[in-house]
């Protein structure tokens, strides 16, 4: 047995695995990381084609999946009674040939699709769709002319794909003599057509032969000492269940089919076809949305884009972007509506300065009239204008601090507006120091206004944190934007906290001009 990684797609909700099927073997070796063997797999489809011919001719349709096919001492059954009904699970609806997916059954020639889809998910663990790979690309022990039989039982197109059974079961038994038990007598020829049809391996969903999609097992890692300073460049083995690694695997397996086989219907408009490369660059460019209709050429599936295991994390991505220039375009808003706010309120003060300069020396020169002139000086005193609150009187050294700011922050609306690239301990003390000479309010944003943005956690990715590494992060926020940023990890990662600390700098959070303080920690 080959060792696979198994593939996460979830059962529906209400749909369940028949326990003595191939559907249930297979899931089983999938959840210990195995596969069957090419010997094994023909064991089992051969005998299995020249069942499955038989019911053909006695003139019956059905869906073929993993699902209803019985293994009983090695010898395979068709459960004919569950293949009269569409499957509801996602891996075998995979091997349904495309005519059938609109919920008619299928003869000979799309039960001819059924075992090659079958026989491709037995021996690679992955299911037939967007984004396959060639089966020697996954297991490269085994032999091309399988690639061949594939190639031509998975035609997309049923005027293009042969219907013999016979046929495709010797062709199988050619690939592993010594498997099958009995010898059919078929005759291989009628995979490539007849004089009616001719197979055309183009429309295949096996991708054509190409450059191989090479998955680098290591990766160079920087490593940083105590003063941030690279001392020595490490090879660090790719963990391929990183999320970040996992979707740069299945862009590089989409784009290798450079195959126009993808529609998208928009504004009731049919759009394309396009390639792989060119659909994910429409996503990236937003014209397509994750709400958008996406048809597969080749299988003949349409639905949301966010309804497709392939493409839903790059309109996922895209839609995150969206949102981020949303919130920026809100908090550019929000400071120019502020600066205006403030503008007025200065503008409103001197008014009042100068209505009151006025009232004051209307007052003295009434005074030094009646007085002759003779003024008593008994004290100096000045008037100071406050932005944020309006017109106060004060002492003379107290109006000088405020003219000057005496050393302190600049404020809006009242509040000492903090510098950024501080840490997080740092933003507070300077905070606090100020707002204690101010004598203003605490803060007033909870730390659960905060929860959907630091404790996302997607701006991780990207700085090689470690799944075994707990890191925990402190955010001193004001106007909307992380002004003091902590981040300790353990073990200690001195190269990783500086990068999360820049992504978390770089965030957009709810816009106050107080200062507010979220933490959490990453397990």
């Amino acid at each position: 047995m080959s060792s696979a990684t198994p593939l996460a797609t979830p059962i529906p909700v209400g749909a369940a695995i028949v326990s003595d099927s191939l559907r249930a073997a297979l899931e089983t070796r999938r959840s210990r990381g195995e596969r069957y063997t090419l010997a094994e797999a023909t064991a089992i489809l051969v005998p299995l084609c020249v069942d499955l011919a038989q019911h053909h001719e006695a003139g019956q349709e059905f869906f073929l999946t993993p699902s209803v096919i019985r293994v009983e001492g090695g010898v395979p059954r068709l459960n004919l009674m569950l293949a009269r009904g569409a499957p509801t699970l996602p891996r075998d609806r995979n091997c349904l040939a495309p005519e059938e997916r609109q919920g008619k059954p299928g003869n000979a020639r799309a039960s001819v699709f059924s075992v090659g889809a079958i026989l491709y998910e037995m021996v690679t663990g992955e299911s037939v769709g967007p984004g396959m790979r060639r089966p020697t690309e996954i297991v490269p022990q085994l032999p091309e002319a399988l690639e061949v039989v594939l190639s031509k039982a998975l035609v997309s197109d049923p005027a293009h794909r042969p219907d013999d059974l016979r046929a495709l079961a010797q062709a199988l038994h050619n690939l592993a003599p010594e498997a099958s038990a009995a010898v059919p007598s078929g005759n291989t020829d009628k995979l490539d057509g007849d004089d009616d049809f001719e197979v055309d391996v183009r429309l295949s969903m096996i991708p054509p032969a190409g450059p191989r999609v090479e998955i680098p097992k290591t990766a160079a890692v920087p490593v940083v000492d105590a003063y941030g300073v690279v001392a020595v460049q490490a090879q660090r083995t790719i963990n391929r269940n990183d999320p970040t690694t996992r979707l740069a695997d299945l862009k590089a397996r989409l784009e290798s089919d450079t195959r126009p086989r993808y529609v998208v219907i928009q504004d009731g408009m049919d759009h394309g076809p396009f390639n792989a490369v060119e659909l994910l660059q429409q996503i990236a460019s937003h014209t397509f949305t994750e709400n958008s209709m996406l048809r597969d050429t080749f299988s003949q599936e349409e639905r949301m884009i966010k309804d497709w295991e392939e493409f839903a994390p790059f309109a996922e991505q895209a839609k995150l972007q969206r949102e981020i220039k949303a919130e920026k375009v809100e908090l550019e808003k929000t400071i120019t509506a502020e600066k205006k706010a403030t503008t007025s309120k200065a503008l409103l003060g001197g008014a009042s300065l100068a209505v009151v300069t006025l009232i004051i020396g209307a007052i003295v020169l009434k005074t030094r009239g009646s007085r002759n002139d003779t003024v008593t000086v008994t004290g100096d005193t000045a008037v100071n204008v406050d932005v944020a609150g309006g017109v106060k009187a004060s002492d003379k050294s107290k109006a000088g601090n405020a003219a000057g700011l005496g050393g302190r922050l600049p404020a809006t609306g009242g509040f000492p507006m903090l510098p950024g690239g501080l840490s997080c301990e740092g933003a507070q003390a300077k905070y606090v120091e100020e707002m204690k000479m101010g004598e203003k309010g605490a803060p007033d944003l909870t730390q659960g206004q905060f929860a959907s943005i630091l404790n996302n956690g997607s701006y991780l990715l990207g700085c090689g944190v470690p799944d075994s590494t707990q890191v925990n992060i402190c955010a001193a926020v004001q106007n909307g934007r992380a002004v003091g940023v902590t981040v300790t990890m353990q073990p200690p990662n001195p190269g990783a906290q500086a990068c999360v600390a820049n992504k978390v700098r770089s965030l957009s959070f709810p816009s106050n001009p107080r200062l507010d303080i979220a933490r959490t920690t990453f397990k």
